[in-house]
């Protein structure tokens, strides 16, 4: 997997690309051995187990984005709470803006504080698959209860 995190890296503009280069030699030495990196969903993304942890992607402005998955409950103001979830982040525009010990100390946190990603769309799966659908029936007569 690491040619295909290579190979994105070098398919960005330059100050992307060497950005992304950096952040990759950080996470890798930084997260524990048992990190699994690939592409997912067209980014470099490292998971815990079957878990996402962190990731980086570019953006249409050249702008590198290091999403933490768990990354809210960091509480760090640097990082901006992103989507719905869990998921906070940080933008660089390139990798001098990088700060080597804040990125350490948010992969420590992300290593150890693991949101179970899995388990979680699994089991709102499991939700919408154990509710019972309503029949045209019973449809039919809410319909007509609405109309009185």
């Amino acid at each position: 997997m690491a040619d295909s995190l290579l190979e994105y890296d070098r398919a960005q503009a330059p100050g992307a690309a060497k950005a992304c280069a950096a952040l990759r030699a950080l996470l890798d030495a930084t997260l524990p051995r048992r990190a699994v990196s690939k592409l997912w969903h067209g980014a470099p993304v490292w998971f815990l187990g079957e878990n996402p942890v962190v990731g980086y992607s570019v953006n249409a402005k050249h702008r590198v984005q290091l999403l933490f998955w768990n990354g809210q409950s960091f509480g760090d103001p640097a990082l901006t709470a992103i989507g719905k979830f869990h998921a906070a982040q940080v933008q660089y525009g390139d990798a001098d803006e990088i700060d080597p010990v804040a990125v350490r100390r948010w992969l420590r946190k992300a290593a150890t504080d693991v949101w179970d990603y899995r388990a979680h769309f699994l089991g709102q799966k499991a939700k919408a698959k154990a509710k019972p659908k309503a029949t045209a029936t019973a449809k039919a007569k809410a319909k007509g209860r609405s109309k009185r």
